[in-house]
């Protein structure tokens, strides 16, 4: 098993381009995580049932699995990835001729709770991209990388992984290396060329003065090294302690930030999904229901018989949190800067 375990990896990498990130996912879910943690990997679990061969592997096994994965408080979203990792195997499996099925095929994976993306108000989105002191070099730094993230939609891992010459200052735009290995232009505003282009002709070379070797990469941390994606994500997190915004500040909620603002001011769903590199359509629609919910209280708030017809008909009104969703934002956030 570990040897098909090894060539199926290898197959990711080297024919599905996958990323660096989506190899370790996958690591992760189908062998099982050791260094910390509870025992939740596929291969663990057959290792527990004495399971020797995928040969004995069939329907009921992988919704054994499934049943053994939410015994041990394992979430909806995690078990569903999970699942879906198992499938991408028993697939390439068959694909090999190893195997003649896919007894994953026809599992189906648990219902999973319709959420819409957490993103930031026009003003928390203000707050946080002016929150890097100009006077440090690191500051230079974080406030072009915030402002990339917000302006563009790109992943952290394609911030992650920008060089010089990936960027283009005379047409505003950037060329990232996305999920697969695919590559697009991404745009931003002026805001963001401005301090990308400060951060470059007076943050970047101080950090790169610390470097053991000459780099290309973008965004470099203290030692004149590539910034990893994990201390993106630990300077979103103490801006947002400074600022006492009550949300989980993760990179990707810039990139649902980005898109919701998009939609809000009106730009057409194709044009975001090309942007965001989605694929799918229908990964960039679910940003549609929160503009929708925009859309609605925009409505209720400018439209003047909106509310009186309720009143004059005997209708009590409710109140405006029973209508709003979780996730939607004040009628005042309706359009967002020009960045």
């Amino acid at each position: 098993m570990q040897e098909l375990f090894n060539r199926y990896i290898g197959y990711l990498q080297a024919e599905k381009n996958a990323s660096s990130y989506t190899v370790r996912n996958y690591v992760n879910d189908l062998l099982g995580n050791y260094k910390r943690g509870q025992e939740k990997g596929f291969f663990q679990f057959l290792k527990s049932q004495k399971i020797e061969s995928l040969d004995l592997v069939d329907k009921a096994v992988i919704r054994d699995y499934l049943s053994w994965l939410t015994k041990t408080g394992v979430v909806k979203p995690s078990i569903a990835r999970k699942l879906s990792a198992v499938r991408s195997f028993f697939r390439y499996l068959v694909r090999e001729e190893v195997l003649k099925a896919n007894p994953a095929e026809l599992v189906s994976s648990p219902k999973l709770d319709k959420r819409l993306p957490e993103f930031l108000t026009i003003e928390e989105t203000v707050r946080l991209l002016s929150a890097p002191d100009l006077h440090q070099p690191e500051g230079k730094r974080n406030r072009a990388l915030l402002e990339l993230l917000y302006a563009s939609g790109m992943r952290v891992s394609e911030l992650e992984g920008l060089d010089l010459g990936d960027i283009d200052l005379e047409t505003n735009e950037i060329r990232v290396l996305g999920k697969g290995s695919k590559e697009r232009m991404v745009l931003m505003g002026l805001p963001a060329a401005d301090a990308l282009t400060r951060y470059l002709h007076e943050g970047r070379p101080e950090l790169h003065a610390e470097a053991k070797k000459k780099t290309d990469a973008v965004f470099l941390n203290r030692y004149g090294e590539r910034l990893p994606a994990r201390r993106i994500q630990k300077i979103l997190e103490e801006y947002a302690r400074q600022l006492n915004i009550d949300k989980h500040i993760h990179p990707h909620i810039l990139r649902h930030t980005f898109a919701t603002h998009m939609l809000d001011g009106g730009a057409d769903l194709r044009v975001v999904q090309e942007l965001l590199g989605h694929s799918q359509l229908a990964t960039t629609q679910i940003y549609t229901h929160v503009s929708k919910a925009q859309a609605r209280k925009i409505y209720l708030a400018a439209h003047p018989m909106a509310r009186m017809s309720r009143l004059a008909y005997g209708i009590p009104m409710k109140s405006e949190k029973q209508n709003e969703p979780e996730n939607s934002q004040s009628t005042s956030e309706t359009t967002p800067p020009a960045r």
